[in-house]
């Protein structure tokens, strides 16, 4: 099969990228003074301004073009009715069907998923209102007060972003915790405050042998049946969200708590499946169909909107062209609002997992770059740390600024001076400043010539630096989900348009493999001589200082 470099519009776009290498935005701008109608676009509630980009009206046509030539639409029509688009795996992608509220039959191994999402919905809408109402109770007969989620990868970073990014609108009727980490000082220093009577535990695996899961839910059940002396309390403590039911009742959890894992949904595009229980009883139920809807409505922005003003395609040509035409190797992603503090984190596992690859869907190598790097944090706190890297580096770092009109929190004062930072940064960041107006307001403020010229040039900021802005009126169930499913189905144009099969992560794999096998050489002093020298002294080295 063709590589993607054989189009026409990628090889215009080769062309086009080395003459844009020249231009500056600051041009652009000063020639076009309509440049944000130009190159703004309205989506479910969000803004998305990417006039602060290296193009131009003509840029923006080659890419549309290359989305065109690249069946953007159709491999879009492929995944919403269910087709096979996990290739490696032969598995649909239905993420979306999770939350479009429709009856409408897709049929996947004979089975409607449409009539498997609201039968696990309905579960999930029982189940929730039984804990948070105080009708599900401990062994002691004591009420549920707090939730411990254990998962890990898509089963612990979504919802645990959701839910720190909604902790206003939780009524504080349970409270919940994380944990995803294997090392043991996470699950202790969650566990040491709870009293065992009043904790219910979710775990989540697909498969029920995920290593770090199963080690954290072991430990867990160990703690409860110490306190409770019987084995039969993890029936009233324990549920699981899986698809392997014979593991999960041989750990003890019954048949009726046990909520659906489908295959056509990958780990990190799950939160709003069952995974999303520790949000729903957080938030309650009507809240996280809220969130639901936010995610639908992207989806119908998505699917029917034509490619121009269509806000995850012109995200995902966006990234194409920083990245694998203009030579960015990374990109940040830097939310100004407190409630989206993991955020960052959340992208990027979804965009690295998803697209850090470097074979074709046809099982070729890639002959040009894919994704960037993924990074960031909250704004403000970057300020102080990592922005002076993205005014000054070399490198030039892409940038997404996801900011609210309005707080969720508000304290007086506060959010005008979050905002100011905001918009100014990207503004910074596009325009820069050259060494003559560094020398004139040096010159204005008095400074001797001699310190003008040791300092101006330490002063100048080339700008051209791109960033998008996304601008919400305020964090909510519904705009959160918005949010979410925009950078869902960037990361699935990108996939498309790069010929990368978005929904596997063999990578993923090849690790925990590995470590199975070394955990067993540590656990019962096997000496495995098939590791590299490094690997071999280094497991030595540990083994011996326990001697």
């Amino acid at each position: 099969m063709l590589s993607r470099t054989s189009l026409a519009s990628w090889q215009a776009l080769n062309v086009h990228a080395k003459q844009m290498k020249f231009r500056h935005m600051n041009e652009f701008f000063a020639t076009d003074k309509q440049r944000f109608e130009h190159f703004s676009v309205n989506a479910p509630s969000l803004l998305l301004d990417y006039s602060k980009n290296l193009v131009t009206q003509e840029t923006m046509l080659k890419l549309m073009a290359l989305a065109q030539e690249s069946d953007v639409i159709t491999w879009r029509e492929k995944m919403f009715s269910g087709e096979r688009i996990n290739s490696t795996e032969n598995r649909a992608v239905l993420h979306t069907a999770l939350r479009s509220g429709s009856e409408q039959s897709i049929n996947i191994d004979g089975a409607n998923v449409a009539q498997q999402v609201a039968a696990s919905l309905d579960k999930m809408k029982t189940f929730t209102e039984q804990v948070r109402s105080g009708d599900w109770l401990g062994y002691t007969g004591k009420r549920i007060t707090d939730i411990v989620n254990i998962g890990v990868g898509g089963s612990n970073l979504g919802p645990q972003m959701v839910t720190e990014a909604l902790k206003p609108y939780s009524d504080n009727r349970v409270r919940v915790h994380y944990v995803s980490n294997v090392d043991g000082t996470q699950i202790a220093n969650v566990l040491r405050p709870l009293n065992p009577e009043n904790v219910l535990f979710i775990v989540s695996s697909k498969t029920f042998t995920t290593t770090e899961t199963m080690t954290n839910a072991n430990t867990a059940r160990q703690w409860l049946i110490a306190s409770s002396f019987d084995e039969k309390s993890v029936a009233k403590h324990f549920i699981a969200v899986s698809a392997n039911v014979n593991n999960v009742s041989n750990f003890g959890i019954e048949a009726d708590n046990i909520f659906d894992m489908w295959d056509w949904v990958g780990g990190r595009f799950s939160l709003w499946s069952a995974i999303g229980l520790p949000i729903a009883l957080d938030l309650g139920f009507e809240k996280f169909k809220e969130l639901l809807v936010g995610a639908n409505e992207m989806d119908q922005h998505f699917c029917q909107t034509p490619l121009e003003q269509n806000a995850p395609v012109i995200l995902a040509l966006l990234s194409v062209w920083n990245c694998t035409f203009l030579g960015a190797q990374s990109q940040a992603i830097l939310p100004y609002d407190q409630s989206l503090h993991m955020f960052s984190a959340y992208m990027q596992q979804a965009e690295m997992e998803s697209n850090g690859k470097s074979v074709s869907w046809h099982g070729n190598a890639i002959d040009y770059p894919t994704v960037p790097s993924i990074w960031g944090a909250l704004g403000i706190n970057g300020q102080h740390a990592f922005y002076q890297y993205l005014h000054q580096s070399n490198n030039i770092v892409p940038a997404d600024f996801i900011g609210s009109i309005e707080s969720v929190t508000p304290v007086k004062g506060h959010h005008s001076t979050l905002m100011a930072n905001f918009f100014a940064q990207s503004q910074a960041l596009m325009s820069g400043v050259d060494e003559q107006q560094v020398r004139a307001d040096l010159k204005a403020k008095g400074r001797t010539q001699e310190y003008i010229d040791k300092v101006s040039p330490h002063k100048v900021h080339k700008g051209n630096r791109p960033t998008n802005t996304i601008l919400m009126k305020r964090i909510s169930p519904k705009s959160l989900g918005s949010l979410i499913a925009l950078y869902e189905h960037k990361i699935f144009v990108q996939g498309i348009i790069l010929q990368i099969c978005s929904f596997d992560q063999w990578g993923v794999e090849l690790g925990k493999g590995l470590a199975n096998e070394i955990q067993q050489e540590l656990e019962q002093n096997i000496t495995n001589g098939n590791h590299d020298s490094s690997t071999n002294s280094l497991i030595s080295f540990f083994k011996s200082s326990f001697r």
